[in-house]
């Protein structure tokens, strides 16, 4: 027996639950007459439908029952049967001619005649030869591959006078047709063998055609374009998706070869090596594809192979949309422009050029001391920018020993160093991807990491710890530092190609010494927001007015940073007052050393005031002298003389 179990019939639905299997008995006239009461034993097991098919419109007459969806499994004899198995992707029952078959047709020959030619096709049997003795007959065997040559080997035995032939149902015709005898050399055993194995193959073939109906169903949800093929590369299942890309109809594409539909899309090397293929970038029909291919095992044997494209663009869409979220986990840009606090022309004048770099993509510079609000600025400009909304992602390059700032800059691959998270780590770079980058204080990077950084914003491009492939990154660097960089430049401290490369656009940002003016609601705003943290119900303006003239007579060397901090300690102290008249101030000397370091109880003679605390006392006071002294802490008098003396001093400071 020989059969073809490899797939399912591609072309036909396959049959409803309960239903009896459909068998298709295709055959050439004689041994259709030979088997009918073979037929007629399975009436109530199957459908069968019986048609004659000679050998050049068998195959026609199958691939025309396939594609009516009328038939599960074939069965066939002889050439007809090796045409349907080469020809058609369905499974093919063949009755097979055994030699027991043809050992009671010799006998039936022998009772007509002594000599028997034997026609049959494929090849002849040797067996045979061995036989022929004992039968007492003389025997003559030919095999053929094609009905002309069935005729030429036909011809010859008449022309050598032998008037009983036993063979196929073609030379059987031919015998009659000559006048002469002919023997089919099937047995209705054989027949009805056959027919056993068509059941069989019918079952096994609703069986996978209900498989592939439900992989189907699963195809066509898919937006990504999928097909899968089986063992011999024919493409058995494919989704709308994948159906738009490659043009023709689902029911011209099932069936049919991958490598003659497409051949830059073949799975032939998947099938032959097993391997899975993930993320490869491929150029397919005028577009970017990310494409996955995987085999199909059963029981551990490679039975086919499925190909997935995924869109390079839907991909880039998601990994955009992804990093903005993680982005916004991570360090979401909050401040604005809009949301800080200043009125002087220093000030002023800084955010006037931000707001002018922001409308830029250029790399940012931010020089000035620690705690002026560098990163406040790089917020601002971020969330004025055309990527505002995008990742921002913020990293102190003073905070991490070398090794590791570089791990979280660029990031590093899975077993890159002991103890490396397990799938590896992106960097800050790749986190960054369509936003901006942050780099603080970064007078303070190491040099071999300047150079990478370097490298990156020439480039364009980052590879992980451990990793030869570099990843493009879209990233805009906003950087800043506390640092004489040019200095640092001349002590070969920091990288000159680097510091020109980062120095596209400067903003310098001016110390709070500098801005005087803005000393005031920068610590009422803050005191405002301590008090309602802290739950007191002061008036934060009236608490905050008798400590104005110290607070804007302060160098703040911390600058804004040093501002916070100490309105906070100022906010928990008056935090234990219910009323504004029961506050102490003097007793802020234990808390707030640093404001009355240099401005303690002035000296008689005044010696310890200065225009600046003499100005901000008397505006603090609405220009009351005795006021204004006695939150000086000196007596009128001696505030009178310190006037006359330094008036016109305080009158320029105020």
């Amino acid at each position: 027996m020989s059969n073809d179990r490899s797939s399912p019939p591609l072309f036909a639905a396959p049959t409803r639950s309960g239903a009896l299997p459909r068998l298709c008995f295709l055959s050439y006239r004689q041994i259709r007459g030979f088997a009918m009461p073979v037929v007629a034993e399975y009436t109530g097991r199957a459908e069968i439908e019986v048609l004659d098919g000679t050998f050049g419109d068998a195959l026609a007459i199958a691939r025309d029952r396939l594609e009516r969806g009328l038939v599960d499994a074939f069965v066939s004899a002889g050439s007809n049967a090796s045409i349907l198995r080469a020809g058609l992707q369905a499974p093919v029952a063949t009755i097979q001619l055994t030699g027991f078959d043809l050992l009671q047709a010799l006998i039936k020959a022998r009772r007509v005649s002594s000599r028997v030619g034997v026609v049959m096709y494929g090849k002849t049997i040797p067996e045979l030869d061995e036989v022929k003795d004992l039968l007492n007959i003389e025997v003559v065997q030919h095999a053929y591959q094609t009905p002309d040559d069935a005729r030429l080997r036909f011809e010859q035995l008449r022309r050598e006078g032998f008037d009983v032939i036993v063979g196929s149902s073609l030379v059987v015709e031919l015998a009659e047709q000559a006048g002469l005898h002919g023997l089919l050399a099937y047995s209705l055993g054989s027949v009805r063998k056959g027919f056993e194995d068509a059941l069989e193959l019918a079952r096994v073939a609703r069986l996978e055609a209900g498989r592939y109906e439900q992989l189907n169903s699963v195809l066509h949800n898919l937006q990504e374009a999928v097909l899968a093929v089986d063992r011999d590369h024919r493409v058995i299942a494919i989704n709308p998706a994948m159906q738009q890309l490659l043009g023709p109809s689902q029911s011209k594409l099932l069936g049919q070869p991958l490598d003659t539909i497409e051949p830059e899309l073949s799975l032939q090397p998947t099938l032959a090596s097993g391997q899975v293929e993930r993320a490869v970038v491929q150029r397919f029909a005028q577009r970017d594809w990310v494409v996955n291919r995987t085999p199909i095992r059963e029981h551990g044997e490679i039975v086919g192979a499925a190909l997935t494209l995924y869109d390079a663009r839907a991909i880039q869409e998601a990994d955009t949309s992804l990093r903005m979220q993680q982005g916004r986990r991570q360090s979401a840009a909050r401040h604005r422009f809009a949301n800080l606090i200043g009125q002087s022309p220093a000030f002023v004048r800084a955010v006037q050029t931000a707001r002018r770099f922001a409308r830029t993509d250029l790399t940012v510079l931010i020089v000035g001391e620690s705690g002026v609000g560098k990163e406040l600025f790089a917020q601002s400009i971020h969330n004025e920018s055309v990527r505002a909304g995008r990742p921002f992602v913020a990293v102190n390059c003073a905070a991490f020993p070398e090794a590791l700032l570089e791990s979280e800059l660029f990031g590093y691959e899975e077993g890159a160093f002991t103890g490396s998270r397990r799938g590896g780590k992106r960097g800050l770079f790749e986190a960054a991807h369509t936003g901006t980058l942050f780099l603080d204080e970064i007078g303070d990077m190491p040099l071999q990491l300047q150079t990478r950084l370097l490298r990156v914003l020439q480039e364009r491009e980052i590879t992980r710890l451990g990793a030869t492939a570099a990843i493009p990154v879209d990233v805009r660097v906003i950087a800043a530092t506390h640092q004489p960089l040019l200095g640092m430049i001349a002590e070969r401290r920091f990288r000159q190609d680097l510091f020109y490369r980062l120095n596209t656009l400067r903003l310098p940002l001016p110390p709070l010494r500098e801005r005087r003016e803005d000393i005031a609601p920068l610590a009422q705003a803050q005191v405002d927001r301590c008090l309602q943290r802290l739950g007191a119900r002061l008036e934060p303006v009236r608490a905050l007015a008798p400590l104005l003239a110290r607070l804007c007579a302060y160098d703040w060397p911390g600058n804004i940073r040093e501002l916070e901090n100490l309105v906070e300690r100022i906010a928990v102290f008056l935090m234990q007052f219910e009323r504004i008249e029961d506050i102490r101030y003097d007793e802020l000397q234990h808390d707030l050393p640093e404001l009355y370091a240099d401005a303690g109880p002035a000296a008689a003679d005044g010696a310890g005031l200065s225009a600046a605390r003499v100005a901000a006392a008397l505006q603090a006071q609405g220009g009351n002298r005795q006021a204004a002294a006695r939150q000086l802490g000196v007596s009128r008098s001696t505030l009178w003389r310190w006037l006359r003396e330094h008036g016109s001093e305080a009158a320029r400071t105020r």
